[in-house]
């Protein structure tokens, strides 16, 4: 447990649910309190310096760092409790991980070496392929912002300083720590994800030699170092120093992407499209010290992973900010996949099991599905056919539903939440990410689909990389967040606007644009539609999306039965082949594994 200090004159007694019990530490960007729940539930809760004057843009685009972060799988990042963004205090309670900051560790034992190093660096660019999927720049990656858990390190405050930077609060400092800033940082140039590459390239030497590669004795001598020197890699390993030396190019246009840096590590080919959840799963477990088999070389642990499989793993929920302020945060809400005996559907549940929605289905033999219509592929017509709606189909089939007791009720995005509350829906399947959903109101069973943000793209457009997209046409549509993480990762295209989707999709079937960017199933519905057009999803995979059904709170055995009936989709081939009838048009691939599912508690 990190070591607290008594609050301060001034200090809040509580924040939130916590009952604030000391401090932990304090940086530029707030103060972080050791924080205690009701029930006893110790949190790091870190009260942001930054005050918001109610502007609505600054809210807005605080709200929409909040939903991308809540995207982040937690492999060596953090899960975020509870967090408060529009009072006059904004808070955020991250997970509280018993662990030292890496710059501790260096500074009081010495620089790491051999397994612990190659762990370190594989870990750390776990954290960070993850944060990115998400289309977040973490923009402060440094030593003091990774964590030593038990388990592995830990990327924590990813988000913030991006926050800060772009809500106008705070303009007359350049964002990051200069000893680990890129040179587009202090030159003033546009400034994305390779600004994270580098600086995690500059963790790593720290890591390997005690010392900063490019520190100096005074914050200019630093800033001129990291435009005008070469680093002194030598003492890497030859593992580490090619791609280390690539993490620190002075033109970021010339860096691997955290995908590729990750790759890498783990020994695949690094032109291969966006590293999975299976290699987030493997990059998660190598940096793991494996304490019950200490002689064991990490390479050979690394390929019994591999062997074994990643049942154990999981995909954490809703992580964001992991905000520690130098006490780096742990491993998310990991939701691991229940082992295939554990949950029966409704057909073979215990009598005796308790279960509000399998009761009601018993007693009334009819679910009523919520759903969002007007989606090609996805859900469309009256009544709806897609492939969301036969998903539905089946999960009520597994939960004992006789043949014609399905009733769709089409619900807009603000209404699902409400709608499972006031008993309108009985479950809601509406291509809604479970970590854009408010956890203290509803719960979820699934995913039924792990969905990625991607661009729609003529056949033979030649564009199958992010790259590719730089000085191309690309059709947005308002309040499109995709679009937004193409400009964030430094790729720059021309927009074109239109109304919604549907006349995008017919633009680039015409060639006026060039791209349409959304949620690969989405536009790949209206990919699918265009008969006679060659359109199809590009394989960016730029985030992972994990669409759940969304169930009332309290109701486990409802969540097992809906898993156990998902796991059979996948089993028995049924979400290949409605995948491949509603969108096989448009190319998308489906992963075959099951999504690693939520923990039904």
């Amino acid at each position: 447990m990190p070591e607290s200090r008594p609050l301060r004159p001034g200090d809040p007694p509580r924040l939130g649910d916590y009952v604030l019990r000391g401090r932990l530490g304090e940086g530029g960007q707030g103060v972080v309190y050791l924080g205690e729940s009701g029930d006893g539930e110790r949190a790091a809760v870190k009260l942001l310096h930054v005050r918001f004057t109610g502007e609505a843009h600054a809210r807005s685009r605080f709200a929409r760092e909040l939903a991308a972060a809540r995207r982040v799988a937690a492999f060596c990042t953090a899960r975020v409790l509870a967090a408060d963004l529009d009072g006059e205090t904004p808070y955020i309670a991250s997970e509280l991980i018993d662990g030292p900051s890496l710059r501790q560790v260096v500074e009081s034992e010495g620089p790491l070496a051999g397994e612990a190093l190659e762990r370190l660096a594989i870990g750390t660019a776990t954290a960070l392929t993850a944060i990115h999927h998400a289309g977040i720049a973490h923009r402060d990656f440094k030593p003091d912002n990774v964590l030593l858990a038990e388990d592995g390190p830990r990327v924590v405050d990813f988000g913030i300083a991006k926050i800060i930077d772009e809500s106008g609060t705070i303009t007359t400092r350049a964002v990051g720590t200069p000893a680990y800033m890129a040179p587009e940082q202090i030159a003033d140039e546009r400034v994305g994800l390779p600004a994270d590459v580098f600086a995690w390239g500059s963790t790593v030497v720290f890591t390997a030699t005690g010392r900063a590669p490019f520190g100096g004795d005074t914050i200019v001598a630093t800033l001129n170092r990291v435009i005008n020197h070469e680093p002194d890699l030598g003492a890497l390993p030859d593992g580490l120093r090619e791609i280390v030396a690539r993490c620190l190019n002075k033109d970021q246009r010339l860096r691997p992407t955290a995908d590729e840096v990750l790759r890498h590590l783990l020994g695949h080919p690094e032109d291969e499209a966006e590293a999975s959840e299976e290699v987030l799963a493997e990059g998660a477990q190598a940096a793991t010290a494996d304490l019950t088999r200490p002689w064991e070389p990490l390479r050979a642990r690394r390929r019994r992973i591999l062997v074994g499989g990643f049942a154990a793993l999981g995909v954490a929920a809703a992580t964001f900010l992991a905000v520690q302020a130098g006490f780096p945060s742990g491993g998310g809400a990991a939701a691991a996949s229940p082992s295939p005996t554990a949950s029966p559907s409704a057909g073979s549940a215990s009598p005796s099991a308790s279960s509000a929605l399998l009761d009601r289905i018993r007693a009334r033999d009819v679910i009523r599905v919520g759903y969002r219509g007007g989606l090609p592929g996805v859900a469309l017509y009256d009544p709806p056919r897609g492939f969301e709606i036969d998903v539905a189909r089946y999960v009520a089939r597994r939960l004992g539903v006789p043949e014609g007791g399905v009733r769709f009720v089409p619900l807009r995005y603000d209404e699902r939440e409400e709608a499972v509350e006031r008993d309108r829906a009985d479950i809601v399947i509406a291509n809604f990410s479970i970590e854009n959903s408010d956890r203290e109101r509803v719960a979820f069973a699934g995913p039924y689909y792990v969905a990625h943000r991607d661009v729609l793209v003529r056949a033979g457009a030649g564009i199958s990389k992010l790259g590719h997209l730089r000085g191309r046409t690309v059709c947005v549509t308002p309040g499109l967040a995709t679009a937004a993480m193409i400009r964030d990762r430094g790729v720059d295209f021309v927009p074109l606007e239109a109304e919604d989707p549907a006349v995008c999709a017919r633009k680039v079937a015409d060639g006026t644009a060039d791209a349409l960017p959304g949620d690969d199933l989405l536009i790949a519905g209206f990919g699918a539609r265009l008969r006679g057009a060659e359109l199809r999803v590009a394989g960016l995979r730029l985030t992972s999306e994990r669409y759940g059904v969304m169930i009332r709170r309290g109701d486990p055995v409802a969540c097992r039965a809906i898993n156990e009936a998902i796991r059979s989709m996948y089993a028995d081939g049924t979400v290949k082949g409605l995948l491949k009838n509603y969108f096989g048009r448009a190319g998308i691939r489906p992963d075959p594994a099951l999504p690693s599912l939520e923990t039904c508690r």
